[in-house]
């Protein structure tokens, strides 16, 4: 361990990196019961995702354990999700058969791109050229995006002919559930409770099977109310279902890359565009939490950390999961005194064993959820204090149509998009050419051309 590890060297043991990385994996745990369902909802298998999520969570954790050493865990990341299931899938690519097979498509491109990206150490200078006030704005919107979402998913939030959206019947059992559950994590969080958002999620659902038992949750599949109470036929039944697995793995449309290339481009960019931030700021805080920045600020070994960080989002497209990026929760591991890659092989062995246990994942209900969506979404949206809203007007409103178009118009992509073309066109008409680097140029050229395709049709 000593070899591998250098426990010595970042003044640390065994024990506490185990205890750290069973930590960090109680914190991350959650994404176990939300990418199955998010992406099931776009139409996945959901127990192959759950193994994919698992499985690809593991081998992308091991890669950053072995490779960079750092206590640094990876897994399907939240937001990317939502962009997978509910903007591309169920909205951009809604009319074609199968989009979920085009949307693993585009993050198999993405990861490729990172790994090449990655390897020539373009990818930590990329970031340096996007203005600070648009990568504050852009994780915002995210975080109003996921929140919106666990509205819906709880019933919270619903639908309305005359104001779009309303209010939910607050006495059904999923509404007032979700909201029982918001509280929860909320007083788990305030008693600094290891796992708040896994143990929130587990103490909604066993709720959600109290009222089913005592009839205040009705069961009907037709109304999409399903069964939460776990059907268990035997040991069998927690085997890993490497079979459903085979429903999502390597499930690849290239043809719509040759015939939509245009539109394709852009799906990964989008991709490309929020991986490349949150790995990067995710890295850095993580980093700095743990006292591991060097003098000048940076990160040792950065480029190893975001190869593992680029192979884990090719091997989560090739199984069959929406992008794993590095987690921001390995900072409650981290906290716990992890300071090298043995925490995040800890957490990476979790992650193989939890894949004996769909029968508990599989039947947690969207409303159990809900409330770690809603708190994860609170978590991105905080980034809305670091916006600078009395600076360069380009980068206020650049910043705020970003943060404003992903939750009214349903896309993280269009966020991004607009916010980006915002910023260029107010820099372009007040004659600031050389606030642009080139590769904003680049950029804003892609997203014109976006534009075009929509107005044509």
């Amino acid at each position: 361990m000593e070899k591998l590890f250098q426990l010595k060297e970042h003044n640390t043991t065994v024990k506490t990196e185990i205890m750290a990385g069973i930590t960090t994996f109680l914190a991350m745990a959650y994404i176990l019961a939300v990418n199955p369902s998010m992406l099931g909802d776009a139409g996945m298998n959901s127990q192959g995702v759950f193994m994919a999520t698992a499985l690809a969570g593991a081998i992308g954790t091991f890669i950053m354990a072995f490779l960079a050493n750092y206590p640094i865990a990876l897994a399907s990341g939240m937001g990317l999700n939502a962009y997978f299931a509910y903007t591309i899938c169920l909205g951009e690519l809604a009319d074609q058969v199968d989009p979920w097979k085009i949307a693993l498509t585009a993050i198999l491109f993405e990861g490729l791109i990172f790994i090449v990206l990655s390897a020539f150490k373009f990818r930590e200078t990329l970031v340096n050229y996007i203005p600070e006030n648009l990568k504050y704005g852009i994780t915002t919107g995210i975080g109003l995006f996921i929140t919106f979402i666990g509205f819906q998913n709880a019933g919270i939030a619903t639908a309305d002919p005359a104001t779009k959206v309303t209010l939910g019947h607050i006495g059904s059992a999923p509404v007032a559930l979700a909201l029982i559950g918001i509280v929860i994590i909320g007083i788990l969080l305030y008693f600094n409770i290891k796992g708040a958002i896994l143990w929130g999620i587990l103490s909604t659902w066993g709720l959600g099977i109290v009222a089913q038992l005592t009839g205040w949750y009705v069961v009907n599949p037709e109304a999409g109310a399903y069964s939460v109470l776990p059907t268990i036929n035997g040991i069998g039944d927690f085997l890993p279902n490497f079979g459903a697995l085979g429903e999502t793995a390597f499930k690849f449309n290239f043809e719509f890359v040759l015939s939509n290339f245009a539109e394709f481009a852009v799906i990964v960019f989008a991709f490309l565009f929020v991986d490349l931030f949150d790995t990067v700021g995710t890295l850095i805080g993580v980093a700095a939490k743990g006292n591991l920045l060097d003098k000048d600020g940076k990160l040792p070994r950065v480029g190893k950390a975001l190869m593992a960080d680029a192979v884990g989002t090719v091997t989560g497209a090739c199984l069959g999961t929406s992008t794993v990026t590095s987690f921001v929760e390995s900072s409650a591991g981290v906290a716990e005194g992890g300071r090298t890659g043995l925490t995040a092989a800890t957490t990476g062995v979790l992650f193989l064993l939890s894949m004996f246990l769909w029968p508990i994942f599989g039947v947690i209900p969207s409303f159990a959820t809900a409330p770690a969506l809603i708190v994860v979404g609170l978590f991105m949206m905080s980034s809305v204090l670091k916006v600078n809203f009395e600076g360069d007007t380009a980068d206020v409103l650049g910043a705020f149509v970003a943060i404003i178009m992903m939750p009214f118009t349903y896309s993280i992509a269009n966020g991004i998009m607009f916010g980006i073309l915002t910023w260029m066109i107010l820099k372009i008409l007040r004659g600031k050419f050389k606030d642009i680097h080139p590769i904003m140029w680049v950029v804003f050229a892609l997203f014109v051309f976006r534009i075009i395709t929509l107005i044509t049709g």
